[in-house]
């Protein structure tokens, strides 16, 4: 008998756009980045500078501006340490381990994504405020967390403390428990394990989350706006500092301070960029060749 041959499969054909639909969506993509980015950013340092760099440096250095800026600055400082801790051993914990409440973990860790940061604000002052359910306890022990700088740290802890741990969570779940089981058997303590194993495989996620993390912390409007009080030179951070001046029609020294957040922003794009660029070139070389 002889052998029949098998039918031949068509090779699969790649489906190209033609050159017309190519040069319409790259346009449409260009039109977009031009009309909601990099038009704002020149609408921005154009109002900034438009009366001169003596008036763009005389609205940084106002007393009001100066503490604006400092208590943002130590806003971040508090939040993104404190987040940078809680997203690691969260991530460590659900991607590593099986526990009671572990799925229940992971919905909290999205709360703030959706939540309004002004109801989350609001919540503060329900709950710590001077009419709330701890504000008459607080009161008593001469205790001020709302319409102060601890409110405001507190509001800038929770809109923030998701990114850290949504970075490392689905890396350390791609990376398994291989090495860390590894290092257990050799005699490494737990300890050991995280700092000579883990730690060193999600540092540039880790970098990725607290980049995300900070430029959120210092940005951050509604729950701030809350729990602030608007009280100029103490509860006032650089967002709510450029709110004022907008409102008073001091259009110059509010874009000069606005000029701080979009300059924060194109640092943190290009952090991000190139923190992106580390991790595709580090996937590149940890993938073995076929």
């Amino acid at each position: 008998m002889s052998a029949i041959a098998a039918p031949s499969v068509p090779a699969r054909r790649v489906n190209v756009e033609p050159l017309p639909v190519r040069w319409l969506l790259i346009g449409l993509a260009l039109l977009f980045l031009v009309g909601f980015l990099f038009l704002p950013l020149a609408v921005v340092f154009g109002q900034a500078f438009s009366k001169g760099w003596s008036v763009y440096w005389a609205a940084l250095v106002e007393p009001n501006a100066l503490a604006a800026i400092r208590l943002t600055l130590t806003a971040a400082l508090i939040a993104v340490p404190l987040n940078m801790v809680f997203g690691l051993a969260a991530a460590w914990s659900i991607a590593k381990f099986e526990f009671p409440g572990k799925s229940l973990l992971i919905t909290l860790i999205d709360l703030p994504f959706s939540v309004s940061p002004v109801v989350s604000g609001l919540i503060y002052v329900l709950l710590f405020g001077l009419h709330g359910w701890l504000g008459p306890w607080l009161h008593e022990h001469d205790i001020q967390l709302i319409f102060a700088v601890p409110g405001i740290v507190l509001a800038t802890i929770f809109v923030t403390f998701p990114f850290v741990a949504r970075e490392l969570i689905p890396l350390m779940q791609s990376q398994g428990t291989e090495e860390e089981e590894a290092a257990m058997v050799l005699g490494a303590s737990g300890w050991q394990t995280f700092w000579h194993v883990t730690l060193p495989n999600v540092k540039w996620g880790l970098l990725y989350g607290v980049i995300l993390c900070n430029a959120r912390a210092m940005g951050e409007f509604g729950a701030v706006s809350v729990v602030s009080g608007h009280i100029r030179g103490l509860t006032n951070t650089i967002p709510l500092h450029v709110e004022i001046l907008y409102n008073e029609y001091n259009t110059a020294a509010a874009f000069a301070v606005a000029s701080l957040l979009a300059m924060l922003a194109l640092v943190t794009l290009a952090a991000k960029t190139a923190l992106e660029w580390r991790l595709k070139q580090q996937a590149t070389q940890s993938t073995p060749l076929a």
